[in-house]
């Protein structure tokens, strides 16, 4: 069976992966290297560990939390699209089974808020996953002065954990948000969006989304 670990030492994922970050930073987006892929692939995959499901599906989902943007090196716009067309193909090529090529394609074909949908529990924890990943290390501006509001807002963020809270069936979003870089109301106007399908998200593995800022609960 293809691990993640198969997934993190082929060449053609890596050079995607390594190509999209540069094209986006080009652009102007903050990180979407491989640490934003590695976190993302950890998330997911504890998520559903801690929720108890089998050990397969936690590989798939950390699987589908490294590859989730690797549509970026087409482009930015559809990029979720792009990259479970490229996922299958390559996954394939690796070997991995067809079924489970469905789950993964699935759920990176659902990760962004335009148009994504908790369709699977794989696809529910990837999107979790991605929108919980707001810090500090992801600007790549080095110029405060000329910060835009995701730059502020990420650059703000000086922690950000997911818990799962097994015993109340909740998955908690914990953040800290340096307050004299930017207020709280600008995350939720980047953000709001995403916090909603987090917590559909949630719904889906039957659980309730919980956002708390600066030790305050909000959601």
């Amino acid at each position: 069976m293809v691990t993640l670990n198969d997934v993190k030492s082929n060449l053609e994922i890596k050079t995607y992966m390594e190509q999209g970050n540069v094209y986006l930073g080009s652009m102007g987006f903050t990180e979407h290297s491989t640490r934003h892929a590695s976190i993302v692939s950890k998330i997911a995959s504890d998520i559903l560990k801690n929720l108890g499901y089998s050990e397969r599906e936690v590989e798939l989902a950390a699987i589908a939390g490294y590859l989730h943007d690797i549509g970026n090196v087409v482009s930015r716009h559809d990029h979720g699209q792009t990259g479970a067309i490229l996922s299958m193909r390559i996954l394939k090529d690796m070997g991995m089974e067809f079924n489970e090529i469905a789950l993964i394609a699935s759920a990176i074909g659902n990760h962004e808020e335009e148009y994504g949908q908790p369709v699977n529990n794989i696809a529910a924890a990837l999107i979790i996953a991605d929108k919980s990943d707001v810090h500090r290390g992801r600007v790549r501006n080095k110029e405060f002065a000329t910060f835009d509001i995701h730059d502020r807002v990420n650059y703000a963020a000086e922690k950000s954990e997911i818990h799962v809270l097994k015993d109340e069936k909740a998955i908690q979003l914990n953040i800290k948000i340096n307050t004299e870089i930017c207020p709280v109301m600008e995350y939720f106007e980047i953000f709001l969006v995403r916090m909603m399908m987090c917590r559909k998200a949630a719904a889906f593995l039957n659980t309730k989304f919980q956002l708390v800022i600066n030790d305050a609960r909000l959601l």
